[in-house]
């Protein structure tokens, strides 16, 4: 870790380089720790919104003269917005880093926050929130994680609701901005052929005030009851997860049930993919999923499929789960399951932009930035009893929520 380098400057910001000198390019971060988790029933979705807002012009700049600035040297700006963090980034070549820089600064420092692009922005988020709401596939996440965090912030989808999309002025928008966007929750990150204090410079110049710092608190969610969850679509496929909460970042241990979830539905190689796919051919869709925050996980299986099937892809996938609780997984396919993961690792290590965002989330999750070799003997220290503990533990059946999706109810409940 040699290369990577860090500073905080004089107004509390925090500066985090990684030197690649065998790149000619850059990817850099302005980072968050913002995102649907820190609003309200009413306010749900105003980070996503606000981020749109950030490519809407500046007093300096508009929205056209952000992308033209960009684009002209060859390089693209992006952004994103998660339940825990917001991040704005871009990638160019490494000559173009100042310019690169100055625009998203700009972008989050000043933005206009005009009444009339807010207006036009609502009909553009509002089409991205129809298309998710016609996408079964996609939709269905967010009916999972609404039940199995009930009564929780992490409930909330990051898109918001139409009724509050409608409802977002500048007024509430920079009050958002206020209450959590800060100098103690605010991370610049990049990644690429630069120097590190070429990178401090920039962010001296562009950050002379001071930033306020933001103070909040994080509650954890409550242990929840299983449930099910019937949404009425007409759809030619049933959609259905069954899942339940889990370790999150912050817990050692969510690597055991990362390799769990890897044998049982990551990849073509997978348990539940050959049982359900290859073996009976019932569905094209299905796989296991982690979806990690802090503090929490929802892990769970989804698939689609026929109406006239579902109920029996439903009962092939809870026979394997029974299976991997029942008898120890064979030491060859633990290993594989580790070498999948570890390989994903170290492909992710040769693109700069997913180094940056790696180096964001070490220090957002785990207050450092953690060396990939130790990620790697993390994952090499699972051992199968410790598997198989962490199986028992996690694929009770009686303890999962599962969520249908299809135009007919069918009785996929689980019976305690």
């Amino acid at each position: 870790m040699n290369n990577i380098n860090i500073t905080s400057l004089d107004n509390g910001i925090k500066v985090v380089s990684e030197y690649l000198p065998y790149v000619q390019s850059f990817s850099l971060g302005f980072w968050f720790e913002t995102g649907s988790r820190n609003e309200n029933p009413e306010t749900n979705g105003i980070s996503h919104f606000l981020e749109h807002m950030f490519f809407k012009g500046t007093s300096k700049r508009s929205a056209r003269r952000i992308a033209d600035e960009i684009e002209a040297t060859g390089g693209y700006l992006n952004a994103f917005t998660s339940k825990e963090h917001t991040c704005i980034y871009g990638r160019g070549l490494a000559k173009n880093m100042g310019k690169t820089f100055n625009v998203i600064a700009d972008m989050i420092t000043d933005p206009a926050l005009k009444e009339t692009e807010i207006k036009r922005e609502k009909g553009v988020i509002l089409d991205e929130l129809f298309d998710i709401e016609d996408s079964p596939e996609e939709v269905i996440f967010d009916r999972f994680e609404s039940s199995i965090y009930a009564g929780h912030e992490l409930a909330m989808p990051i898109i918001g609701t139409e009724q509050n999309i409608n409802k977002f002025n500048s007024e509430m928008i920079r009050e958002h901005i206020r209450k959590n966007y800060g100098k103690n929750n605010f991370m610049i990150v990049a990644s690429g052929n630069f120097e590190h204090s070429q990178l401090v410079k920039l962010a001296e110049k562009n950050f002379r005030a001071e930033f306020p710092a933001i103070s909040r608190s994080k509650s954890k969610p409550d242990l929840y009851l299983p449930k099910y969850h019937y949404f009425s679509k007409e759809t030619q496929q049933a959609h259905v997860i069954i899942g339940k909460t889990t370790a999150g970042f912050n817990d050692a241990g969510r690597t055991p049930v990362a390799l769990l979830s890897q044998i049982l539905g990551e990849g073509s190689s997978s348990r539940i993919f050959q049982r359900v796919r290859e073996k009976n051919g019932m569905t094209y869709q299905i796989n296991t999923f982690l979806n990690s925050f802090s503090d929490t996980s929802a892990f769970g299986v989804y698939y689609s499929t026929g109406e006239k099937t579902v109920e029996k892809v439903y009962n092939l996938i809870l026979d394997e789960l029974s299976k991997i609780k029942s008898k120890p997984v064979p030491e060859k396919e633990l290993q594989k399951a580790k070498e999948c993961i570890k390989g994903n690792i170290l492909f992710s290590l040769e693109n700069t932009t997913s180094r940056m965002m790696r180096i964001a989330n070490s220090l957002f999750y785990h207050g450092r930035i953690k060396p990939v070799e130790e990620t790697i003997a993390d994952i090499d220290s699972v051992t199968v009893p410790l598997l198989m503990e962490r199986a028992v533990e996690e694929l009770n059946e009686t303890a999962f929520t599962t969520v249908l999706i299809s135009q007919k109810n069918i009785n996929l409940k689980i019976a305690a």
